[in-house]
């Protein structure tokens, strides 16, 4: 079946763009020809840095003709009625129109016969009008024109089943013409269909796949760092970037001076890749001063064309840049080191973390006095957690932060270890920000992990504090990722930490609406959807943790976890599927009476109203697994709470079996509920069974 060609070809377009506007334009264009009627086999999408390109493979020659019913009103309506439906049918009469019948009697129907238009006619339609509205994260005119695009637009290539399909915008006229390379080969080249598209392309310098590109940029780096014996250090973001900056990548070596490497490696490997986009390089054979990585002084960029002198005066010109930068870095190291880090807390007071929270050292204090007490809580040392808290947000004032922020925390560290502050402390410095994501490292000491949990808390609380929740998909702050961190640190580092009075005793924050107790609260809520969320990618069911958090108080999240996995446990044995029907049904009975009877039925049940053993039975059976439950759950063993739940199940059934609970007489009617009420109550030592499905 016919191929749809299509290429936008412009100025260079931003490499972060690439991904997605290639991926934008295939989707905008097949849903169009899929709502015309135009159903495709297959369909990909590519980027360079001057072209958007799509093949669309599969393509039928012509639409289907099309047979469209339109009800009308009742024959002998009002003639206005008519005349609107008549008029909404673009010129057809009476006449034109078929009479039916149903039980209401006769009325009009209009059969619009359509017939199906040239693929070509329909594609001349789509594309000015996806160019026109176009989802860039932000476009520009040129010249006298009013079309937006990302970068001035110079052609469009648009060719079915081998033919030119005729179309224009803003004075860009439709043809079958593309361009190579800007420098190796700008000589027009025309292509009808992929499979002549890019190879011609390729012979003329334009690598079209991105992934090709970014393959080429990884096995030439690899080389190069090979031949040398050293050792490429990986950065997949690094390449995707450089497979969006050229369409023909050539790697190549450069060199800075030995010296710059007594500058912290991170430092050297950030400015190549901020300023140069260049991959910097391990020497196996160094010995690195920090302790870290040891990097080489040399370091692998990307060039677009192959150069005739080998690349050497892209090289050289690199080489001068990167002098320079380092030049800086080294100035700012040695700069930041002679201010020692307790003199540049003194310089946060002037930088401000949020309008209504304050400076970044009140935050700071706020931070310092949380990692004191969470260090107490989780064995750490309350001290070094102090000092640490005191101390990690000072580098903010540094130099070395100021031209590269991605440093904070980072820098902290080296200024400190420069200036002989212990070591757990330095560390702590430098991961008290982990983790930032999901798959970001954990801080590794008890005093790093009470400062990051600090950190984080008082975050979220003072977010909370003056109402900047996260809402839908917005969360500028991002609190969900801060909760997300908290929750990471305490369950995989098994830490002991209660949030509620944390929360409610933070000082240094506003209150918020309705006091501490219920903005606490409100965050605990918040901790139990992260919760859901976690828990539910680790396999977890989400119902369960409802029925835990349902207890109230529970904000041990560690705690919450081992219950919730020992309730899990407990309900896919027979015991726990059949004890939760038992209880669900009491809870259903009672849901029901009390509503009826508009009161509650607790309390203890009366011994001498009971007329039948299994009353007698289930009573001695709550009196018992209520005691074992609650010495379980006191000792945190929730196995063996589970069990003391368990052996409820016979005499539950056996009740069920033989007792009447709503019976005549009113007083045994209200004492049989109340057992009921005992069993519900019994169960919500281990979790509010209410809340579990199933």
């Amino acid at each position: 079946m016919p191929e749809l060609l299509l290429e936008l070809f412009s100025e260079e377009i931003p490499a972060r763009m690439q991904r997605k506007a290639a991926d934008d334009l295939r989707q905008l264009v097949t849903d169009a020809l899929v709502a015309e009627g135009l159903v495709y086999e297959g369909a990909r999408g590519f980027a360079t840095p001057r072209r958007l390109a799509l093949s669309v493979q599969g393509l039928p020659g012509r639409q289907p003709d099309r047979r469209e019913e339109r009800k009308g009103p009742r024959v002998g309506a009002p003639e206005k009625a008519i005349e609107g439906f008549l008029g909404s049918l673009g010129g057809l009469t009476l006449d034109d129109c078929e009479t039916r019948e149903d039980k209401k009697g006769a009325y009009y129907v209009a059969v619009i016969e359509r017939p199906g238009r040239a693929a070509e006619e329909i594609v001349a339609g789509i594309v000015p009008e996806v160019i026109r509205k176009f989802p860039w994260p932000k476009s520009m005119r040129w010249g006298t024109g009013e079309l937006r695009w990302v970068r001035p637009l110079h052609s469009i290539l648009c060719v079915f089943d081998g033919e030119t399909v005729p179309l224009e915008i803003a004075g860009i006229v439709s043809g079958r013409t593309t361009y190579g390379h800007r420098f190796m080969a700008p000589e027009p080249l025309e292509a009808a269909r992929l499979d002549d598209y890019e190879p011609a392309l390729k012979a003329a310098r334009v690598v079209l796949d991105s992934q090709e590109r970014a393959e080429a940029i990884r096995n030439g780096a690899r080389n190069l760092a090979f031949a040398q014996s050293l050792e490429l250090i990986e950065d997949e973001a690094l390449i995707a970037e450089n497979a969006g900056l050229a369409e023909w990548p050539v790697t190549l070596m450069g060199r800075f001076d030995e010296a710059f490497l007594a500058v912290p490696p991170e430092v050297i490997v950030t400015a190549l890749k901020a300023h140069q986009k260049c991959f910097a390089l391990n020497d196996p054979e160094r010995t690195a001063p920090f302790g870290g990585a040891a990097l080489s002084n040399r370091y692998i960029l990307v060039s677009n064309l192959e150069a005739r002198d080998g690349g050497r005066k892209i090289v050289e010109g690199n080489d001068r840049v990167i002098a320079a930068r380092l030049s800086d870095a080294r100035f700012f190291w040695d700069t930041d080191r002679a201010t020692p880090l307790q003199e540049m807390t003194g310089a946060l007071a002037a930088v401000r973390f949020h309008e209504e929270l304050g400076s970044m050292a009140q935050k700071v204090a706020r931070v310092e006095t949380l990692a004191g007490e969470i260090a107490g809580t989780i064995g750490a040392d309350p001290e070094k957690a102090m000092l640490a808290a005191r101390l990690c947000k000072a580098d903010l004032v540094s130099g070395m932060v100021g031209e590269f922020p991605e440093l904070q925390g980072l820098m902290g560290r080296y200024y400190a270890l420069e200036q002989g502050i212990d070591a757990e402390v330095a560390d702590a410095v430098a991961e008290h920000y982990r983790p930032q994501g999901p798959s970001d490292a954990l801080p590794l000491s008890a005093v790093a992990q009470a400062v990051a949990v600090a950190d984080k808390l008082d975050t979220l609380i003072g977010f909370w504090a003056i109402g900047e929740k996260p809402t839908g998909s917005k969360d500028p702050y991002a609190l969900r990722r801060a909760a997300l961190g908290i929750i990471r640190i305490v369950l995989e580092g098994e830490l002991r930490l209660r949030l509620l009075p944390l929360a409610t005793a933070h000082e240094g924050v506003p209150a918020g609406e309705g006091g501490r107790d219920a903005l606490a609260a409100d965050l605990l809520d918040f901790f139990a959807d992260r919760l859901k969320v976690y828990l539910r990618e680790q396999g977890a069911r989400h119902d369960l943790i409802d029925a835990v958090f349902a207890l109230g108080g529970q904000d041990d999240l560690l705690m919450i976890v081992r219950r919730v996995e020992a309730l899990g446990r407990f309900l896919e044995t027979d015991d726990g599927t059949n004890l939760l029907a038992g209880v669900k049904r009491a809870g259903n009975i009672l849901r029901i009476e009390e509503k009826k009877d508009g009161r509650a039925h607790d309390g203890a049940p009366d011994p001498a109203l009971f007329e039948q053993d299994e009353e007698r039975a289930l009573a001695s059976a709550i009196d018992e697994a209520e005691m074992r439950a609650a010495d379980a759950v006191a000792a945190e063993d929730f196995e063996a709470a589970m069990a003391a739940i368990a052996t409820l199940r016979s005499p539950v059934d056996a009740f069920f079996d033989a007792v009447t609970v709503n019976a005549d007489d009113e007083a045994l009617r209200d004492n049989r509920l109340r057992l009921l009420s005992r069993i519900r109550a019994a169960t919500r030592a281990v979790a509010e069974f209410s809340r579990i499905e199933g």
